[in-house]
């Protein structure tokens, strides 16, 4: 089981890791790559709305989850250090396993509750610097048709801190790079597929008498954004990425 450990030689919680000046540099480098796959048009993304995330302070940005490069164009889209609550087995993953430490991101085992509550207190102590933590509520990346009950921690987390979350929908990256056994009779990746990322309005959780229901409202937020994107389609206005505020 992978742990993540924040305590410093002497037993006392250190600052996030991803806060940390290595992240700084580490964030730096990987977004310009980023954003110069997608300024060459080697994948097609359109980012909307990003303005609406708050330039500091602590933020929750929580999207629906398609495919294994959700993280990525979210992250990358971003124009602050992000921390993100992810699968462990990333950690054990050549380079990548290597780039998740250096970012200061958050391993969970899944259906493991002991590593959900770590992989929620760990997020507090990076709200509670004044960060900006990604989680998926779904958990899992959910294939075409099927859908996943979203897990509370996201909602938890918000009403115990009292950090406004930022809806996310992503659409497009189940055409580019399809989870195993539903890409049909077409390519396995597919960089031309057009990927969206749009951002709604910070959802306050003190308008909301219980988890459950600032949950619902969550999942209804997102779904209205998944819908509006895949209605509208992407638009070329909105490209491409403009430069970050601190990475």
């Amino acid at each position: 089981m992978t742990r993540h450990d924040d305590s410093g030689p002497s037993g006392t919680r250190r600052r996030p890791i991803g806060l940390g000046k290595r992240a700084w540099v580490t964030t730096h480098l990987v977004r310009r790559l980023l954003r110069f796959l997608a300024w060459s048009r080697f994948v097609r993304v359109t980012v909307i709305d990003r303005e609406i995330v708050p330039a500091k302070g602590a933020v929750l940005v929580a999207s629906n989850h398609l495919s294994m490069v959700d993280a990525i164009f979210l992250w990358g889209a971003l124009r602050r250090r992000a921390m993100a609550v992810a699968m462990a087995e990333l950690w054990t993953w050549p380079v990548v396993g290597l780039l998740v430490r250096r970012l200061g991101h958050i391993p969970v085992v899944r259906r493991d509750a002991e590593s959900g509550r770590k992989a929620l207190d760990a997020g507090e102590w990076v709200l509670r610097h004044g960060g900006m933590l990604l989680i998926y509520p779904e958990g899992r990346c959910v294939p075409p048709g099927e859908t996943e009950p979203y897990k509370p921690g996201v909602a938890r987390l918000s009403m115990a801190t009292g950090v406004a979350i930022v809806p996310v929908a992503t659409t497009g990256t189940d055409g580019l790079l399809p989870l195993r056994g539903h890409s049909g009779s077409g390519p396995r990746v597919n960089r031309r597929h057009p990927v969206t990322i749009r951002f709604g309005e910070p959802i306050d959780p003190g308008e909301f008498e219980s988890v459950e229901k600032l949950l619902d409202h969550l999942r209804t937020r997102i779904e209205s954004l998944r819908a509006e994107s895949s209605r509208t389609g992407p638009s070329p206005a909105e490209q491409p990425p403009g430069p970050s505020r601190d990475a």
